[in-house]
């Protein structure tokens, strides 16, 4: 993940509250669309969550989620957890998950 001072220099993140292990403000995506953020560094797991009001994120949203808050060379997920570990707070909000200090298993490239 980046740190907060790579991300304070992108122009479409603007941080309102930032501490030891994340911080949470909003982003401007290329469409001029306004979202919350709220990121994290803490617990061995670096964490972005993103909510719209009225709608999900698309997929090439969450795409500028992962260009702002990670390095190109990092691998992050989505993950669908199993029904019984569902959390849903906010219906209109995804997150991008890396564990710390682990690679993330991806497949062969000629199955993505």
């Amino acid at each position: 993940m980046k740190s907060l001072e790579e991300i304070k220099q992108n122009k479409r993140v603007i941080v309102k509250n930032a501490g030891v292990d994340g911080g949470a403000g909003w982003i401007q995506f290329t469409n001029r669309l306004v979202a919350g953020v709220v990121w994290s560094f803490g617990g061995g797991w670096d964490h972005v969550s993103v909510s719209l009001s009225n709608r999900c994120p698309t997929w090439d949203e969450m795409c500028q989620v992962k260009d702002m808050f990670f390095r190109e060379d990092e691998v992050c997920v989505e993950y669908h957890p199993a029904k019984k570990d569902y959390v849903n707070i906010h219906p209109f909000c995804l997150h991008i998950w890396k564990p710390q200090g682990a690679e993330m298993p991806t497949p062969p490239k000629i199955f993505v």
